[in-house]
């Protein structure tokens, strides 16, 4: 039997670690196949193996510093520390909540919340431009409208410019009523969405109103030069080869460009090749050009999500076999 003690663990941690109904703890001790006691701000781990009790012991004392630089810790940074924990990868761990992109309209400081999203915004911070590549849930839009914000903020460029294809989700929906500007809103709520939290509702609009904002759809792109500019192509899987070739050669001086997408949630026809695979093909190599892919388990929504993304990649996976 093998057993460590810490010592000296704040109430406000204790309480985020045990989480509703000690579901958190109860987590940690599945994992690892170890017992965890609580008693007078001390923790007692204990188990048959002296490697899974280390490994445990390893995990608190990282989600303490998570605790500590982010004020909160939920399942999704348990569910990432753990895995980076048993894959030996605990030192890595240490640079990636440390530094704050921007804050919130609220106040909130935005981190990175994987390895993989640290990574993400440093090759941002270092090309000028970045195809950011991965499922759902990783924050490729959300952590580049925030480099974006800040940029802005720290007058690295004067404008920020946010676009993405208006393709539909597997479902026509038809004529939509309203202006031009109703017509497109639906296909660029996501970006929206991301803006009001990093600038405010009141914010984004004032922020468009002084032209130092624009939201539109990628068919307006064409025969445009953009300097001094921040530019995001969103759900760049379902642009035609054209349209992308057509985007990235809008760049102008003094401007960088963030690509994000998901290569495997293309809405295009099938007869039609997706400009982002067919780009990432092309690009790669060139200076100043990054291309980053997110895995799974730098997702952050809801827990099942990743679950969810590595079921549809089994079986997927087991397709390919069937025809091969």
């Amino acid at each position: 039997m093998s057993e460590r003690t810490l010592s000296e663990l704040s109430i406000d941690f204790l309480s985020q670690l045990y989480g509703t109904l000690d579901t958190n703890l109860s987590t940690i001790e599945e994992y690892f196949d170890v017992t965890i006691t609580c008693r007078d701000g001390s923790l007692k781990i204990t188990g048959d193996s002296d490697t899974a009790v280390e490994q445990a012991t390893q995990c608190v004392l990282q989600l303490k510093k998570i605790s500590e630089l982010n004020g909160i810790i939920d399942a999704n940074s348990i569910g990432y520390v753990i895995s980076m924990v048993r894959e030996g990868r605990t030192e890595e761990l240490s640079n990636v909540y440390s530094d704050c992109l921007c804050l919130t309209a609220k106040g909130k400081p935005i981190k990175a919340k994987t390895l993989g999203q640290k990574n993400y915004v440093d090759a941002i911070k270092n090309n000028t431009i970045v195809f950011g590549i991965g499922p759902a849930g990783t924050g490729k839009t959300f952590l580049a409208v925030a480099m974006a914000v800040t940029a802005l903020k720290q007058k690295q460029v004067s404008r920020i410019v946010l676009t993405r294809p208006a393709v539909e989700a597997g479902e026509k929906l038809g004529f939509l009523p309203g202006d031009l500007q109703s017509k497109i809103d639906p296909y660029l709520r996501p970006l929206y969405d991301a803006l009001n939290e990093m600038l405010g509702a009141d914010g984004s609009v004032r922020s468009v109103e002084k032209g130092v904002l624009e939201i539109c759809p990628l068919a307006y792109m064409r025969g445009r030069t953009l300097d001094d500019a921040y530019i995001i192509l969103d759900e760049a899987q379902n642009t035609t080869p054209e349209q992308m070739k057509m985007f990235l050669t809008r760049l102008g001086n003094n401007s960088k460009a963030v690509v994000t997408g998901d290569i495997t949630q293309i809405d295009l026809p099938r007869s039609c090749t997706s400009g982002l695979v067919e780009a990432v093909s092309i690009l790669r190599g060139i200076k100043g050009i990054e291309i980053f892919k997110f895995g799974r388990q730098d997702v952050v929504r809801h827990p099942l999500v990743q679950k969810i993304i590595q079921a549809y990649e089994k079986n997927e996976h087991n397709e390919r076999g069937d025809i091969n």
